[in-house]
């Protein structure tokens, strides 16, 4: 199969006044850094030089093909060397300037234009042949200046003629230093709109998911795309310019505007005709118990019914959860199905649910993509079995809760039946064998020794020491840690801790946690100035696992952690093969849940098991069935008893 060409690079106004510059005799590296600066660096003198090169047989190539090759050799003169000739020395014959130039092969005419631009005060030229020497001429000088002025027109020409204004679908190798374009475009983004779209949603650091492309590169690409904002029609974000972290939230809230598209559920408008207010299945008014008035409101009420985050500010795990499929069915109804979501019919219910097992690829986007981003989709991808199964679930209480407040009439996903799906133990696809956990433990110990990766370090322990949950481990903070007595064997009291969780549906539990982890983010406070003992008044709202950033501490976010558990992850599959690797590529949080309630379940070699009623408080469900689901053995280990009881040697 042939490879595509690249298409060919194109000439922009820098080209031409960074050539203008150098014709004026300015410094060429200060005329680089203010006119291409996004070709490299300025201190790279062979960068220079061959873009030099390439600008003048661009500019030669476009005066021939106009017919014009005495205007590309004009514009290959070095107006620099006339003043270092003396005043009183004659012009050269024609002949002698044809030789000097590599114009013995052009017409006359050409020669003798190329002559006058260069000798300006010659008179006119001679012919072939005859000589110019004795001839009257101006001050070297003169000739400089003239012959600057000669090029500088002929430049005008060339921009007139061959620089066109960039437009959104080019490529950005047509403008951007062929290096750094197929650094862009190795990482997905081949043409302008792309790039800009892509920088808009990630934000200031959207280099860091470029192979190749540092700080300084984007920076100067970031200028290149401001300066043509204009020509371009497309503007990068004031969230561009500075970190996410250091932005006000109604800064990322402005980057997408309110709209009747793919937006979130908190910014999309219903248009009128399609808001639920003359929905077919709207209950009477006065039997109604919600004030909502629309669709939307209707499933913000609904969300309000759910139990709320702790600290009231933000929404829960469950109602962010709910929101996200009710979000879905929202968007679908009103710009796929062409109708309010108060007029879904059970035909209706079954169209989504094919919807949702294969969405178009407009609707999908990256995974963990923020809410403000502009490459925010509804899904990632088509949804799996147990993943669609719950969606309609969840939707069905929707509908349910409507129904039961007045709202709606009838529930079309009632009548849907849910998939079934195959049964099998939680810790047989989703934990890791204690051998693999070894191999993390060893890798975090020699994780480094910067704030992020001691985070990361005290995140994964904490996980698999106590089996919590994405949302319960980032929500934890000192004030729920307590410190108790514990009793051993001989009656003697030794500290012990304890960690107060609110998990699903608001159900509370005490979870035991490692002295010796509780002491490692007691010596990260006292690094970072506060308290030691993280039962001091000062630390009560310090989040444990905080990124201590000034002024104050601040919670990691769940998909923070998330996103730097799976790249650790990734990263302990390297140089391994087989079925580890596989596993280890596979990983998330969850499955360090899933491996701490089985190791915990069987007992290491030299520790006995944790009692199943226990593990079951500890990780908070509600049937001791799911518990013992994490009851697993290692595949050698059943394997070997199998082989007993067959009677293998």
């Amino acid at each position: 199969m042939s490879r595509a060409k690249t298409p060919p690079r194109k000439l922009h106004r820098g080209h031409f006044a960074f050539m203008r510059a150098l014709a004026q005799g300015l410094d060429e590296r200060a005329s680089w850094d203010r006119y291409l600066r996004m070709e490299g660096e300025g201190a790279d003198l062979r960068t220079i030089r061959r873009t030099i090169a390439w600008i003048r047989d661009e500019f030669a190539a476009a005066a021939r093909r106009e017919n014009r090759p005495g205007t590309a050799k004009l514009i290959l003169m070095d107006p620099q060397r006339f003043s270092a000739v003396p005043a009183a020395k004659a012009p050269p014959s024609l002949a002698e300037f044809a030789a000097a130039h590599g114009m013995e092969d052009f017409s006359e005419a050409e020669q003798i234009q190329a002559y006058d631009a260069a000798y300006p005060g010659a008179g006119q030229a001679p012919t072939r042949g005859a000589s110019g020497r004795g001839q009257g001429g101006r001050a070297q000088l003169s000739r400089r200046a003239r012959l600057i002025d000669h090029q500088l027109e002929a430049l005008r020409w060339l921009q007139d003629l061959v620089v066109r204004d960039p437009r959104p679908g080019d490529g950005v190798s047509a403008w951007i230093h062929p290096t750094l374009a197929r650094r862009l475009e190795r990482a997905g983004l081949p043409t302008l709109d792309g790039l800009v779209r892509h920088i808009n949603g990630i934000g200031a650091r959207w280099w860091v998911q470029v192979p190749g492309v540092g700080a300084l590169k984007a920076a100067r690409i970031v200028d290149w795309l401001r300066a043509n904002e204009d020509v371009l029609g497309l503007r990068l974000g004031a969230h561009v310019a500075r970190p996410r972290t250091l932005l006000a939230p109604a800064t990322l809230a402005a980057v997408v505007p309110a709209a009747t598209a793919l937006v979130p559920y908190e910014k999309f408008i219903l248009p009128a005709e399609l808001d639920g207010r003359a929905g077919r299945f709207r209950g009477p008014p006065e039997r109604c118990l919600l004030i909502a008035g629309n669709d939307h409101e209707a499933i913000g009420a609904w969300l309000a019914s759910k139990r709320p985050a702790p600290d009231g500010k933000d929404l829960s795990a469950t109602q962010r959860s709910y929101r996200k499929e009710a979000e879905r069915l929202l968007l679908w109804s009103v710009l796929e199905r062409k109708k309010a979501l108060s007029s879904l019919t059970v035909e209706d219910a079954l169209a989504f649910r094919h919807f949702l097992a294969d969405p178009p690829a407009s609707w999908c986007g990256p995974r963990h993509t923020q809410r403000w981003s502009p490459l925010w989709r509804p899904l990632e991808g088509p949804l799996s079995p147990a993943a669609l199964r719950q969606s309609m679930g969840i939707l069905r209480g929707l509908f349910g809760f409507l129904v039961s407040q007045g709202y709606l009439v009838g529930n079309p996903l009632a009548a849907v039946a849910p998939a079934p799906l195959p049964q099998r133990p939680l810790g047989s696809a989703r934990t890791l064998s204690f051998a693999q956990w070894d191999h993390i433990e060893s890798l975090l110990k020699a994780h480094g020794d910067t704030e992020h990766r001691r985070r990361l370090r005290r995140g994964m322990r904490w996980l698999y020491a106590t089996g919590l949950r994405l949302a319960e481990i980032t929500q934890a903070k000192c004030e729920d840690l307590e410190q108790t007595e514990v009793r051993g064997d001989r009656r003697s009291a030794e500290a012990g801790w304890l960690l107060h969780v609110v998990g699903k549906s608001g159900r509370t539990r005490q979870v035991p946690v490692p002295t010796e982890l509780v002491d490692e983010f007691g010596d990260e406070l006292a690094r970072h100035g506060f308290a030691r003992h993280v039962q001091a008044e000062s630390n009560r709202e310090i989040e444990i696992l905080a990124r201590f950033t000034p002024p104050r501490p601040v919670a990691w976010s769940a998909s923070g952690l998330y996103q730097a558990m799976k790249t650790f992850l990734a990263k302990a599959a390297e140089g391994l093969e087989g079925r580890d690797a596989d596993r280890f590529r596979k990983a998330s949080v969850h499955w360090i849940r899933h491996t701490h309630g089985s190791h915990a379940l069987q007992g290491r070699e030299g520790h006995s098991p944790v009692p199943l009623q226990v593990m079951q408080n500890n990780l908070g469900h509600v049937s001791i069935g799911t518990t013992s689901q994490y009851f697993i053995t290692e595949c050698d280990e059943r394997i070997q008893a199998g082989g007993s009881f067959w009677g293998n040697e």
